[in-house]
């Protein structure tokens, strides 16, 4: 069986436990909050600031800088302690999050967000890293699918809080109002949480540093060259993955020779890291990757409102609710992960395939039972790559180990919007039909397909399932490959207390 010895708890005061946590949910919900509420305030700021060319840079510069160092945080947090470095990021996402407040153009705000993100990536790593030395492994299923929830609540609120503070206070409040929340959880966490000096001395591999995060960049890049390069088959895109390949295969040469690798090429000779960043992967592809397109797919293949829209994302929001808390406590209890990780990916695949099947005109609530079976699919299997690469790698790599599964989520997710976005694009390209009253049908806003007539609107949504068929094919392509590396998972049980010594 694959399990690891885990040092003595960090904290023991359960209550005390209970504080850290919360200051680090808080570090939490105000990283990936800023990520969401910054989505309905886009046309405000660019109304302001013009440059609509650039438009796709607010959001992208943010994950492309956080993508970047999710994996040098852990391995800094695993070298210097936790505790500080979780400090020194929210430290630069607040001083980011000032930035951007006062940013006087484009290319300030830009460069602000680039800012941000080299601290939030370090908040969501840190934050997983730390749970590890708070909690034994069963209990740490548990707050792991409170952290599930914290993740969720931000993506749920964020665009309507956005939309709010920026009409009532200005855009500029949306990162503003991050400086007080900074700065509580900064005198949390330094008057709590306690500091472990880590074993080994410092031996920082700065030429894998950089040689990975020049190649995670160039994956988000890729990804999103559709819209900041108006094509994936662009120039600038190939010469990215040139420069992408070359820095990859660069990093591994390195990393077999560092002291102290980014990313210790000895998890990749444990075949459950492996299939567990298979799983992430294909998990941030199907969850995250998925978000925008269910909005779009509702809107106009049922004609829904945005308003009416966004309750179907209730059900979504409650499936993965039910199902992270389901998952978590089932984990705690039995011990162990591979089941709620077939169960899940199992769930997601079954609602693709059903979707492949819904046609115009199809009930909506028929289309919000997928959503809720979808969203418990979500919630059942959330936590478990970082359970399980926690557990299977030793305690010293244990920081390394998260941010390398926290970055596989991510650019699973990145690299499947871009992959879901040239599907839906190339298939509306492709309809032959003149729909009367439709100049264009991918400029058609909910509103103008309102008041289009009821033939007009059917054939949109005609041509609109048509598109959406190849993509929930394509999901379900991922899915069925996750779950494949979930089957093939070996059959682990946590240990269910922290050990002081390995072998104890």
């Amino acid at each position: 069986m694959d399990m690891q010895a885990s040092p003595a708890p960090l904290v023991t005061d359960h209550r005390l436990r209970l504080v850290i946590y919360f200051f680090l949910s808080s570090a939490m919900f105000m990283a990936t909050l800023d990520n969401q509420i910054v989505s309905t305030a886009l046309p405000t700021i660019v109304g302001e600031f013009g440059q609509l060319e650039r438009f796709g840079w607010i959001g992208s510069s943010y994950l492309l800088a956080s993508s970047a160092v999710m994996p040098v945080y852990g391995k800094l947090g695993d070298l210097f302690g936790r505790k500080y470095v979780m400090m020194s990021a929210v430290a630069i996402f607040t001083v980011g999050s000032a930035v951007c407040g006062l940013a006087v153009s484009m290319n300030t705000l830009i460069a602000a967000r680039v800012l941000q993100g080299l601290g939030g990536g370090g908040i969501m790593v840190s934050i997983f890293s730390i749970n590890a030395d708070l909690f034994e492994p069963r209990e740490r299923a548990r707050y792991q699918s409170y952290s599930s929830l914290v993740l969720m609540a931000s993506g749920a609120i964020g665009p309507v809080l956005g939309g709010a503070m920026s009409d009532l206070f200005g855009w500029r409040s949306i990162f503003l109002v991050n400086i007080p929340v900074g700065i509580i959880v900064l005198a949390g966490l330094f008057t709590t949480l306690p500091y472990r000096k880590p074993e080994r001395k410092p031996k920082i591999d700065y030429a894998g540093a950089i040689l990975l995060a020049l190649t995670t960049s160039s994956i988000v890049l890729v990804a999103d060259s559709s819209e900041l390069f108006g094509s994936i088959l662009s120039a600038q895109s190939f010469i990215i993955i040139a420069l992408g390949l070359v820095c990859a295969t660069s990093w591994v040469f390195v990393e077999r020779r560092a002291m102290e690798p980014i990313v210790p090429p000895s998890l990749f000779r444990n075949p459950t890291f492996s299939l567990l960043l298979v799983i992430s992967i294909t998990s941030g592809a199907i969850a995250i990757g998925m978000v925008n397109y269910f909005a779009l797919y509702l809107q106009t293949t049922t004609g829904l409102s945005p308003s009416q829209a966004g309750v179907f994302f209730i059900l979504l929001t409650g499936g993965i609710v039910c199902g992270s808390l389901m998952g978590g406590r089932l984990i705690s209890t039995t011990g162990r992960y591979k089941p709620q990780s077939i169960a899940s990916l199992s769930l997601s695949l079954l609602a693709f395939v059903l979707f492949t099947h819904v046609e115009a005109g199809t009930p909506v609530f028929f289309i919000g039972i997928l959503m809720a079976m979808h969203g418990i699919g979500i919630g059942l299997g959330q936590q478990v790559p970082v359970i399980g690469v926690q557990n299977a790698a030793e305690s010293r790599d244990v920081g390394a180990a998260t941010g390398a599964v926290t970055l596989s989520r991510m650019g699973g997710a990145s690299i499947a919007i871009s992959i879901y976005g040239a599907i839906v694009a190339a298939s509306l390209s492709r309809v032959g039909v003149t729909i009367p009253g439709v100049g264009n049908i991918e400029q058609l806003t909910p509103r103008m397909l309102s008041a289009l007539p009821e033939a007009a609107r059917l054939a949109v949504a005609e041509s609109y399932t048509a598109a959406f068929t190849p993509l929930f094919l394509t999901s379900a392509g991922f899915a069925l490959t996750g779950l494949l590396a979930a089957l093939m998972l070996r059959p682990t049980l946590l240990p269910t207390a922290m050990k002081t010594k390995a072998g104890e």
